[in-house]
């Protein structure tokens, strides 16, 4: 084992694995740590994933767009974050890019992802 896989072990999440399977479009509900001063607590931060890089790998991320208050909001996850503590698929979104960079441009009835329903 290399000096590489072995850093690699150390700082992998070992809630990755409670993370559901999901893929671009679909509407998720990631809750993550926030600390304020001396306090942490939990947020929730739904938005629709508009990419995922390195699913496998130590790091892997996702990106999440919300609009909050009429302005796009975008977060990056890593996959072996501490401060991800669980992952919800709310909805399933069709789509057919790896990569839905597109929604930044849009908004209003344009920017809405079609509802999978034939995926579970």
């Amino acid at each position: 084992m290399n000096l590489i896989d072995v850093v690699n072990e150390i700082h992998a999440n070992p809630k990755v694995k409670d993370i559901p399977d999901f893929r671009t479009g679909d509407t998720v509900a990631v809750h993550a740590k926030i600390t304020e001063g001396s306090k942490t607590r939990i947020q929730v931060f739904q938005g629709v994933c508009i990419s995922i890089k390195r699913k496998g790998s130590v790091n892997g991320h996702f990106r999440v767009r919300k609009i909050s208050s009429g302005i796009g909001v975008e977060r990056v996850f890593p996959y072996h974050s501490h401060n991800v503590e669980k992952v919800e698929v709310v909805q399933r979104g069709k789509s057919r890019r790896a990569k839905l960079y597109y929604l930044r441009d849009r908004s209003g009835k344009s920017a809405r992802i079609a509802i999978d329903y034939d995926r579970k």
